[in-house]
């Protein structure tokens, strides 16, 4: 102890206590990135989270449609003869529903060519089905959001006869059906072909 009652500190106990505070610091920086990486992983999960749901919220929309033309082609008034479809406007539902003489084209590149598919088709919306221009947006955490972007829509061709080397024929159509989610950017298209039994129409069909 020096005369005047205090003890001096030695320099490896100064070192000492400044590594302590470095490290420290060091620590604090390393835990302010990992929270920042944690945040930023959290709000990309709940965006893809939003996404799948909306995706999915499409999909069904356009197998509502789908279903629906396979049930209209297999009443004693679906199908028949094609009628021209190119010239249909947004106002075309399924109360208008009618095979179309026209194959719709097979460029599907963007949103704007299912736009053009959209204009020929016929819309159709399922019961309970809320639409409203805009939807309900990819919102992660809305939990209001009922709404879709547009009604779903189908568009009827038909494909041809096919033979079972015995007679009868059967008449083959081509559904194409599509639907959107709560964006106007979420779509979903589904294909399908549909064979129109014997005993409806086609019993006494020729090529």
């Amino acid at each position: 102890m020096s005369a005047t009652g205090f003890r001096r500190s030695s320099p490896r106990a100064r070192r000492e206590r400044g590594f302590i505070l470095v490290t420290g610091l060091l620590f604090l920086v390393v835990m302010t990135l990992l929270g920042l990486a944690l945040f930023r992983s959290t709000g990309l999960m709940d965006r893809i989270t939003a996404n799948t749901r909306d995706k999915q919220r499409s999909f069904e929309a356009a197998q509502s449609a789908m279903e629906y033309g396979a049930w209209w082609l297999a009443q004693s008034t679906g199908g028949g003869a094609a009628l021209t479809c190119s010239n249909n406007n947004a106002t075309a539902t399924v109360a208008t529903l009618h095979v179309c003489k026209e194959a719709l084209s097979t460029s599907l590149s963007s949103v704007g060519d299912l736009t053009t598919w959209a204009a020929n088709a016929f819309t159709y919306t399922p019961p309970g089905m809320t639409v409203v221009t805009g939807g309900g947006g990819m919102s992660a955490n809305n939990s209001a959001d009922i709404n879709y972007n547009a009604a779903p829509g189908l568009y009827i061709e038909k494909v041809g006869l096919t033979s079972d080397g015995k007679g009868t024929y059967y008449q083959y159509y081509q559904i194409t059906a599509f639907g959107f989610g709560g964006d106007a950017n979420t779509a979903s298209v589904l294909r399908s072909t549909f064979k129109q039994s014997a005993g409806t129409k086609c019993k006494s069909c020729t090529p």
